[in-house]
């Protein structure tokens, strides 16, 4: 059984679970060796002829296209397609753009790449570029209610070349079965033209993000003054976390530098996810700080794994932000039930690490305290915990979850399907 949950594991690229009975692991059974077992796990070999045929009609299809453009999903990690699919990009000269959930997999800093296309609420210009292309091809997307802003996407199946980790669909047809994602974007780097004619298109239009209007001195910190300053602070041995809600939108935003880890769980909106996936990242990324956004309803249901953080002299720098309640909530369905009890958190986590490890708080409510806590961060604490809870208000939120709550909200409240 450990052996087969291993193999599957490697062979998907997923999380596997063995249940053993309490009264056995310490029995002893004569297949166990004190010398490791020789592993061998055979190689997913694409059916060639459907390869072929594939990447044939494929290239037939973006070929005929006046303004193709790339997007790459969440999945490119899991088909180890991630280089593939920027070979693709450097071949083609087509735009590359990502879904929310696939940011980090691809280098921002690549000269193709144009930002993340989440429909209405896409970072600039990305989505115009993407919705009005005559043909896009999807590498390991995920479509549900979130990714596509409740169901608002302007794609068409008819323009879309959809590549599966083992699947490939064009159009309304034909689909090609057991054909791997790293294998046919190889293939098809072969036999696309060359086509800049989105990617000029955007380079036309873009217009550099705005900066923050200018605040006065002790003003009461904002959000887009929190997050330029992140910008500022971010390199290529640290890794971000953006908690589901606000810091979902906020994040997408951010440009991240080469090598800078990322990480975003769109499948299920779960809030509270991310405590436990910063003290997992950072126990397995030695080499990377992590940095987590993290909003105040969010941390209350995993609080507790801050202590295996300390426990564990984990580096990681969380920004708890604080605006009252489940921000994102609010903008899907409001009621009193979004509003919750405030903690003091930073005398919270005082209390877990109780004297006995490497912590240290603080908590703002101006750009001046956030720019001291920012410099002590990195400095004199960047060997240990830093947890930083940032005060704001609780309307403060970005356009984009504005944008995006009301129209999820509107596809949760249309009526049923009528039988």
């Amino acid at each position: 059984m450990i052996d087969t949950a291993i193999s599957t594991a490697l062979k998907e690229s997923k999380p596997v679970y063995i249940s053993i009975s309490c009264n056995l692991p310490a029995v002893p059974h004569p297949t166990f060796r004190k010398e490791p077992v020789p592993f061998f796990l055979s190689p997913k070999v694409s059916n060639q002829m459907g390869l072929e045929a594939a990447v044939e009609a494929a290239a037939e299809f973006l070929n005929k296209a006046v303004k193709p453009v790339l997007v790459g999903g969440p999945k490119l990690r899991v088909a180890k397609a991630q280089q593939a699919f920027v070979d693709l990009a450097d071949a083609s000269g087509y735009p590359l753009a990502i879904m929310p959930s696939g940011k980090g997999l691809v280098p921002e800093n690549h000269p193709h790449f144009i930002g993340t296309f989440w429909g209405a609420v896409s970072t600039s210009f990305c989505g115009e570029i993407v919705e009005s292309a005559d043909a896009y091809l999807f590498a390991g997307p995920i479509f549900n209610d979130y990714s596509s802003v409740g169901y608002s996407l302007l794609i068409k199946k008819e323009k879309l070349v959809l590549v599966e980790p083992n699947r490939v669909t064009i159009g309304n047809g034909p689909s090609f079965g057991w054909v791997f994602m790293s294998d046919f974007l190889t293939a098809l780097s072969q036999k696309l033209k060359k086509n800049t004619t989105a990617l000029e298109n955007y380079r036309r239009i873009f217009v550099p993000p705005s900066i923050p209007l200018k605040r006065e001195s002790g003003e009461p910190l904002r959000v887009n003054i929190l997050f330029k300053h992140i910008q500022r602070l971010l390199s290529g041995d640290m890794a971000v976390i953006a908690e589901t809600g606000d810091s979902w939108f906020n994040c997408q935003k951010l440009r991240l530098p080469e090598n800078c880890g990322y990480e975003f769980q769109m499948q299920y909106g779960s809030i509270g996810w991310s405590v436990g996936a910063t003290l997992g990242y950072a126990q397995g990324a030695k080499d990377k700080r992590v940095v987590s956004f993290i909003g105040d309803g969010s941390f209350q249901v995993t609080a507790q794994d801050v202590s295996t953080m300390i426990r564990c002299r984990q580096r990681n720098v969380i920004f708890l932000i604080n605006n009252g309640g489940y921000t994102i909530e609010v903008e899907i369905h409001d009621g009193p039930y979004n509003v919750i009890k405030n903690w003091n958190y930073t005398a919270l986590v005082e209390a877990i690490n109780n004297g006995q490890g490497a912590c240290w708080t603080s908590k703002v409510r101006t750009e001046e305290e956030l720019e001291e806590a920012l410099e002590k961060a990195l400095g004199e604490h960047k060997d240990r915990l830093c947890f930083i809870e940032v005060i704001v208000h609780k309307d403060d939120t970005s356009k984009e979850l504005l944008e995006w709550g009301s129209r999820v909200s509107a596809a949760n409240s249309r009526p049923p399907n009528p039988q």
